[in-house]
């Protein structure tokens, strides 16, 4: 098992591809975190909360600037999870790796634990990139770098988030064969499809109330438990707890399923 988790990442870390992809998530986490300081840190009309402008706690507000950067991240690391076996099957070396670990449900369970493992890295980078920033912004605005020990415990749950996204596009790129449409259709359900779901969802009563808070990227936002819209028009949301139970669900039945495909189906 260790030397095919060895070699996971040997083909991950060897190709041009990983600092592309950190150099985004790098830029991306310290951007986004001084655009949200400082448009969070805005003085507050009490009147915000009633006309449903996103307001929240000084912890919610300091989670928001660091995590601000976690939805590009996400996305980079769906699309990581995609090729860890998309390109395998494109460029026809699934078979020399299936030969190389007969067993193919270790081969599967080292994929899985390298995306965690490459999500954790992509994670720190971003998280240094966004705390350094964005607690630059707080401090400078005479906000609290760090309230509370939650936005801590965000800051670890965010290594976790981008992780199982990593399984959720591995899950994806099992499920659809050809490589170039399992990046679009998946980037595009979660960037595209899925935020406007949420929106008309969201008109309808029920909807808003029962299916909105159990979509991906909104347990994502659970987890993080950042600034939230408030009012009479909007959507409840997770505990923290929940939405990391419900985004692992989502990654447990992808990747499950992807991995029992594999492991049962022939290759050519």
């Amino acid at each position: 098992m260790t030397a095919a988790v060895r070699a996971e990442f040997r083909k991950f870390f060897t190709t041009r591809m990983w600092w592309g992809m950190a150099i985004a998530i790098f830029v991306a986490g310290a951007g986004l975190s001084v655009l949200f300081g400082f448009l969070l840190t805005q003085p507050q009309d009490p009147t915000d909360a009633a006309r449903g402008i996103p307001t929240g706690t000084p912890e919610q507000v300091a989670n928001s600037v660091y995590t601000s950067g976690l939805q590009v991240g996400y996305l980079l690391l769906l699309v990581i999870g995609v090729m860890q076996i998309g390109s395998e099957y494109r460029h026809k070396t699934i078979t020399s790796t299936f030969l190389s670990v007969p067993r193919r449900v270790r081969l599967m369970w080292a994929k899985v634990i390298a995306l965690l493992g490459i999500g954790v890295v992509y994670g720190l980078i971003s998280m240094v990139a966004s705390v350094v920033a964005g607690a630059i912004v707080l401090s400078a605005r005479g906000h609290e770098a760090f309230p509370t020990a939650g936005v801590i415990r965000t800051l670890v749950l965010s290594l976790l988030v981008l992780g199982l996204w990593a399984l959720i596009g591995l899950g994806a790129g099992i499920l659809i064969p050809n490589q170039v449409a399992a990046l679009l259709i998946s980037v595009g359900v979660a960037w595209i499809v899925e935020p406007i779901a949420g929106v008309l969802l969201g008109l309808w009563d029920w909807g808003r109330e029962h299916i909105v808070m159990y979509l991906p990227t909104a347990a994502s936002q659970a987890v993080v438990n950042g600034v939230t819209q408030s009012g009479p028009n909007a959507a409840p949301h997770l505990e923290w707890w929940a939405g990391a139970l419900v985004l692992a669900a989502y990654a447990a039945v992808l990747a499950g399923f992807g991995s029992w495909r594999t492991v049962h189906s022939d290759i050519s």
